[in-house]
């Protein structure tokens, strides 16, 4: 009798820890954010996007015109070849092979540059808006704050759960802000350098 009475309050006592944690687990707030979608709408993203392909298209204008220099040495090198003789189309051949060589290691290198900056500033941007979204999430009480996206981690979630609008409202309100407060500071250095 004894051990049927332990049994049963035994049972019983397992059957309330499951309810408390079932409880518990229904009480716990979550939301996602679309990745992807954050960075298409989020105006820093936008403005560092825009900024490197300004830089691309200027560093291609220069290497553009370089090209176009070197494609006229080159006609007028093919134009007086047999004029100067064997001797001096080999070594002008030779200098033109060298000059394309660099043109074509400096638009190389020039891209790897662009290339390593804007990865670097894109991931302080990341660096950020995780920071953000941490601290967002404790401010609002959540207990999981999912990604979605290209790099997707939630597969499914309801829509009531979308938090995505809202961060990206408040991330471009708090850019906005920075960038009003250093456009700012700009005009008060320049007008105090009058």
């Amino acid at each position: 009798m004894k051990k049927s009475l332990l049994i049963i309050a035994l049972a019983v006592s397992i059957i309330s820890c499951n309810k408390e944690q079932t409880a518990v687990s229904t009480e716990m707030k979550t939301a996602y954010v679309d990745t992807a979608k954050l960075m298409e709408e989020y105006t820093e993203a936008k403005d560092l996007e825009a900024k490197f392909k300004a830089k691309s298209e200027a560093e291609a204008k220069k290497f553009e015109v370089e090209e176009a220099n070197f494609k006229a040495e080159v006609a007028n090198f093919q134009k007086n070849a047999q004029a100067n003789g064997q001797a001096w189309a080999q070594q002008k051949d030779a200098e033109l092979s060298q000059k394309q060589q660099r043109l074509q290691y400096a638009a190389q290198s020039v891209g790897q540059k662009l290339q390593v900056e804007g990865a670097t500033e894109m991931d302080s941007l990341v660096k950020n808006v995780k920071t953000f979204i941490k601290n967002y999430g404790k401010e609002k009480g959540y207990d999981y704050i999912y990604g979605t996206g290209d790099a997707a981690t939630v597969l499914y979630a309801k829509d009531q759960y979308d938090i995505t609008k809202e961060v990206i409202k408040l991330l471009n309100e708090k850019y906005a802000s920075g960038s009003k407060a250093a456009s700012e500071t700009d005009a008060k250095k320049d007008e105090e350098t009058k």
